[in-house]
């Protein structure tokens, strides 16, 4: 289609004259297959101009799907772009175009550009400016604003030297050729935006070239951005430099940058970029069975026209005749293609879907023979093969399923298919004359089955006795009530019923906790051992996959500061994990005043974290491979009995495929506000990642602030950017927890800190390893221990150090 004339001579690109229209179906998806494919950065851009091209003069409103995660409303009827830097899960992308009950969708132009990942680490995140410079190389699109209020235009039109440092962003020199600066040396240059986004988070890169110096001039520049400091810079006449400033996570933004009491120039700013983040909860269908779908789409010629985008998510676009699973990697359990023109052959890449549970293909024009690897799917229960041409016999293996009840078969109104045991009896040849070889081949099978039956007996009792040697004694108690919680039996592997799960927790009658996974239960096992039951709610987020991984990790890692699993159950949905049980909660709620009215001691918070470091130092080199917890938080600190504390919640956690790998390429998942920035945008997960982590964690046991603090007018501040001008300040006592009155030594407070600001760097190679981390803790508690507040006993449970075995 091409816009009206009326109204084609407002744009000079050639791209947006013309567009495609999408009338029929909820859902239409274009398929990018990069050469590069997934884990790569790639900038996509779609463009829309409605142009009245109907004559309407109605502006449509329409979603706009990448892959299976919302990304924006085109609703313009000017030109307008879509952009957003994506990393592919996959090796292809999806952009879908989403009709809303609001007008016909439509598009423009869609490109896709590979980006170099070293340049703007970001995952994902919309560019925010609007025109496109002809001399970008990268086809970034810049904005030539205009300012008031004091600002002032400069230019230059003098080659830059852009081979220099500022070579990795490749800002064109028609663009930092300009720049705006304040009037005086004096006036501050500010600037502020807005988004109506609460949960919007912010990347900004300045770009600065100087352009005016003089002889015996200099422009020496601070910046700041929600009044909190970022750098220094000092300009170079014709040298571009650009600076990154941390995310910041508040939908109003403002930047200031000032002059230095040293320079002779005004604040200057040639060019300044704009990401935000975008959200991407949701995760494909499995990629063997969206491989299915798609090959049995194309094998049929099509079937169905809605069929567009990922099968099963989003799940109100999902695809009709087919049902899926609410696993966080949905799988496609039944698929209903009734009298839907299938001719042919029965696909064989039907059996790649080995969740189906029912499967329907009656009533088409279907010919061939029932395949073999229907028999074969592991969680086929229904199987509904009717009203078709199919011939030949029925396998075996379907028939005696048939036959044990395991599945339930409709073979009726395919007249050439035999479905007896005795189908091909006329082609059976006449038995030789000899001796028969069947007694033998029967005495011979009689045999071996009596010697498997008694070599399966033997390895019974070896894993009986196996069990009963590894199920070891503990007695636990109360210190701080002085009684007795009883004796824990703990056998590795320990499975419960649900039946048990349900007795042990007197039918789930007191709640000790919630999180992602589900409610958390008081349990008291038969010898009276109290512990904590785990169960995974239907609604949880998490799901199979993470309870899983916590079994298996926990099954196999032992260290006195992780959690210790006693068990677990499994039964359909039924799924709970027994951990031993945790007296005093977890760390974060002896941080908060509201809460809890004791408060932690500077060495008991020095303590907690020397415990936590010893854990993560534990599985980064003590595992063999290393294991990244991924979601460490003081939620998922736990002190027991006598306050030691443990690492819990190892849902998200990720072992290495060897122990020579640096890192781990997975999807970004953690807590916000514990998440590594650089994990965040390269997706690359490392040892590192546990360490920026810890560093919050630290952070919030100095200070006993959380990691994300809210006002009372709803804003938020990450508690790194709260507390970096106060370390610049040299204000310990605005550091550290009020509620502690000054009871700590300044000295060891200091060192603290210095260990927290070494692991929060945005770049992970500046951050140390936790078992450097580990010792300067140590030394930390040494100089607390020094000023005489506590006594030297203390120390003992920090002395020994501990080298576990590797797994």
């Amino acid at each position: 289609m091409q816009v009206s004339t009326q109204v084609i001579y407002q744009n000079n690109l050639q791209q947006s004259k013309n567009l495609r229209i999408f009338p029929n179906g909820k859902r239409n998806c274009y398929t990018l297959m990069p050469d590069k494919g997934k884990g790569n950065p790639y900038l996509v851009r779609a463009s829309f101009w409605y142009g009245n091209y109907d004559g309407k003069n109605q502006t449509p409103a329409f979603d706009l799907h990448i892959d299976v995660n919302y990304w924006n409303t085109v609703n313009s009827s000017s030109c307008i772009s879509k952009e957003i830097f994506y990393t592919p899960p996959r090796d292809y992308i999806q952009v879908c175009l989403v009709n809303t009950g609001s007008g016909v969708p439509f598009i423009s132009a869609l490109e896709l550009r590979l980006m170099n990942n070293s340049t703007y680490q970001i995952n994902s995140g919309a560019l925010s400016v609007n025109d496109m410079h002809p001399e970008d190389v990268c086809d970034r699109i810049w904005n030539n604003e205009t300012y008031s209020g004091g600002l002032s235009s400069v230019s230059n039109t003098t080659a830059i030297a852009t081979s220099t440092s500022n070579d990795a962003y490749k800002v064109p020199p028609e663009v930092l050729m300009s720049a705006i600066q304040a009037q005086n040396v004096t006036d501050p240059l500010s600037l502020f935006w807005t988004s109506n986004d609460s949960t919007i988070v912010w990347y900004i890169y300045f770009h600065f070239v100087e352009l005016q110096m003089q002889k015996d001039q200099f422009r020496e520049l601070t910046v700041y951005v929600q009044d909190t400091f970022v750098k220094t810079i000092m300009l170079k006449n014709l040298k571009p430099m650009t600076i990154a400033s941390l995310p910041i996570s508040e939908h109003n933004l403002s930047f200031t940058i000032n002059a230095t009491a040293h320079s002779s120039l005004p604040p200057l700013l040639n060019a300044i970029e704009f990401f935000t983040t975008m959200q991407l909860p949701n995760s494909p269908t499995f990629l063997d069975d969206l491989n299915a779908m798609y090959d049995i789409k194309k094998t049929y010629g099509g079937i169905r026209a809605s069929w567009q985008g990922d099968p099963c998510i989003p799940t109100q676009y999902s695809w009709n005749d087919l049902n899926c699973s609410s696993n966080s990697s949905p799988r496609i359990i039944s698929l209903n293609l009734s009298s839907s023109g299938l001719k042919g052959l029965i696909a064989t890449s039907i059996s790649n879907l080995t969740a189906v549970a029912s499967l329907d293909l009656s009533n088409n024009s279907l010919t061939g023979s029932v395949p073999d690897f229907l028999a074969q799917m592991p969680n086929l229960k229904v199987l509904n093969l009717s009203g078709n041409n199919l011939n030949g016999s029925v396998p075996q293996t379907l028939l005696k399923k048939t036959t044990d009840g395991s599945l339930l078969l409709s073979l009726d109104g395919n007249p050439n298919l035999c479905q007896s045991d005795n189908c091909q009896t006329s082609n059976v040849q006449p038995k030789k004359k000899g001796i028969s070889i069947a007694p033998i081949i029967a005495s011979v099978a009689a045999a071996l089955v009596l010697i498997l039956v008694g070599a399966l007996a033997v390895l019974w009792i070896i894993k009986r006795r196996q069990i009963q040697n590894v199920t070891t004694t503990t007695t636990a108690t109360n210190s701080t009530r002085g009684e007795s919680t009883g004796t824990l039996r703990l056998s590795k592997n320990q499975l419960f019923t649900s039946t048990e799960i349900t007795r042990i927790t007197d039918n789930f009658g007191t709640i000790i906790g919630e999180g992602g996974f589900g409610k958390v239960y008081l349990g008291r096992l038969d010898n009276g051992t109290k512990v904590a039951v785990k169960l995974l709610s239907r609604s949880s987020k998490q799901g199979y996959k993470e309870f899983h991984a916590e079994v298996q990790l926990l099954m196999v890692v032992h260290h006195r500061n992780l959690v210790s699993l006693i068990g677990y159950c499994e039964e359909f949905e039924n799924m709970a994990l027994i951990y031993e049980f945790m007296f005093h909660g977890n760390v974060q709620r002896h941080l908060s005043a509201a809460q809890s009215p004791n408060v932690l001691s500077w060495s008991q918070r020095l303590q907690i974290a020397i415990d936590a470091a010893q854990g993560l130092e534990y599985l980064h080199n003590g595992c063999r491979p290393p294991i990244v917890h991924r979601d460490l938080k003081t939620s998922n600190i736990l002190l027991n009995e006598n306050m030691q504390a443990k690492i819990a919640d190892f849902g998200l956690s990720k072992a290495f495929a060897t122990e020579h790998d640096s890192h781990i390429s997975t999807h970004v998942a953690g807590t916000f506000g514990y998440l590594d920035p650089e994990f965040y945008t390269s997706g690359n997960l490392s040892q590192k990642s546990d360490v920026y982590s810890f560093g919050v964690v630290l952070f919030e046991l100095i200070t006993g602030r959380p990691a994300i603090m809210r006002s009372p007018e709803g804003s938020s501040m990450n508690i790194l950017h709260w507390v970096t001008p106060l370390i610049e300040r040299g204000d310990i006592q605005s550091i550290v927890d009020p509620r502690l009155n000054g009871q700590f030594s300044i000295n060891s407070a200091w060192k603290a800190v210095e260990i927290a600001m070494s692991c929060v760097p945005i770049m992970a190679v500046q951050r140390p390893d936790m078992n450097h981390v580990l010792s300067e803790l140590k030394e930390s508690l040494t100089a607390e221990i020094g000023s005489g507040r506590i006594e030297s006993l203390e120390i003992t449970s920090i002395d020994v150090d501990i080298t576990p075995g590797a797994r």
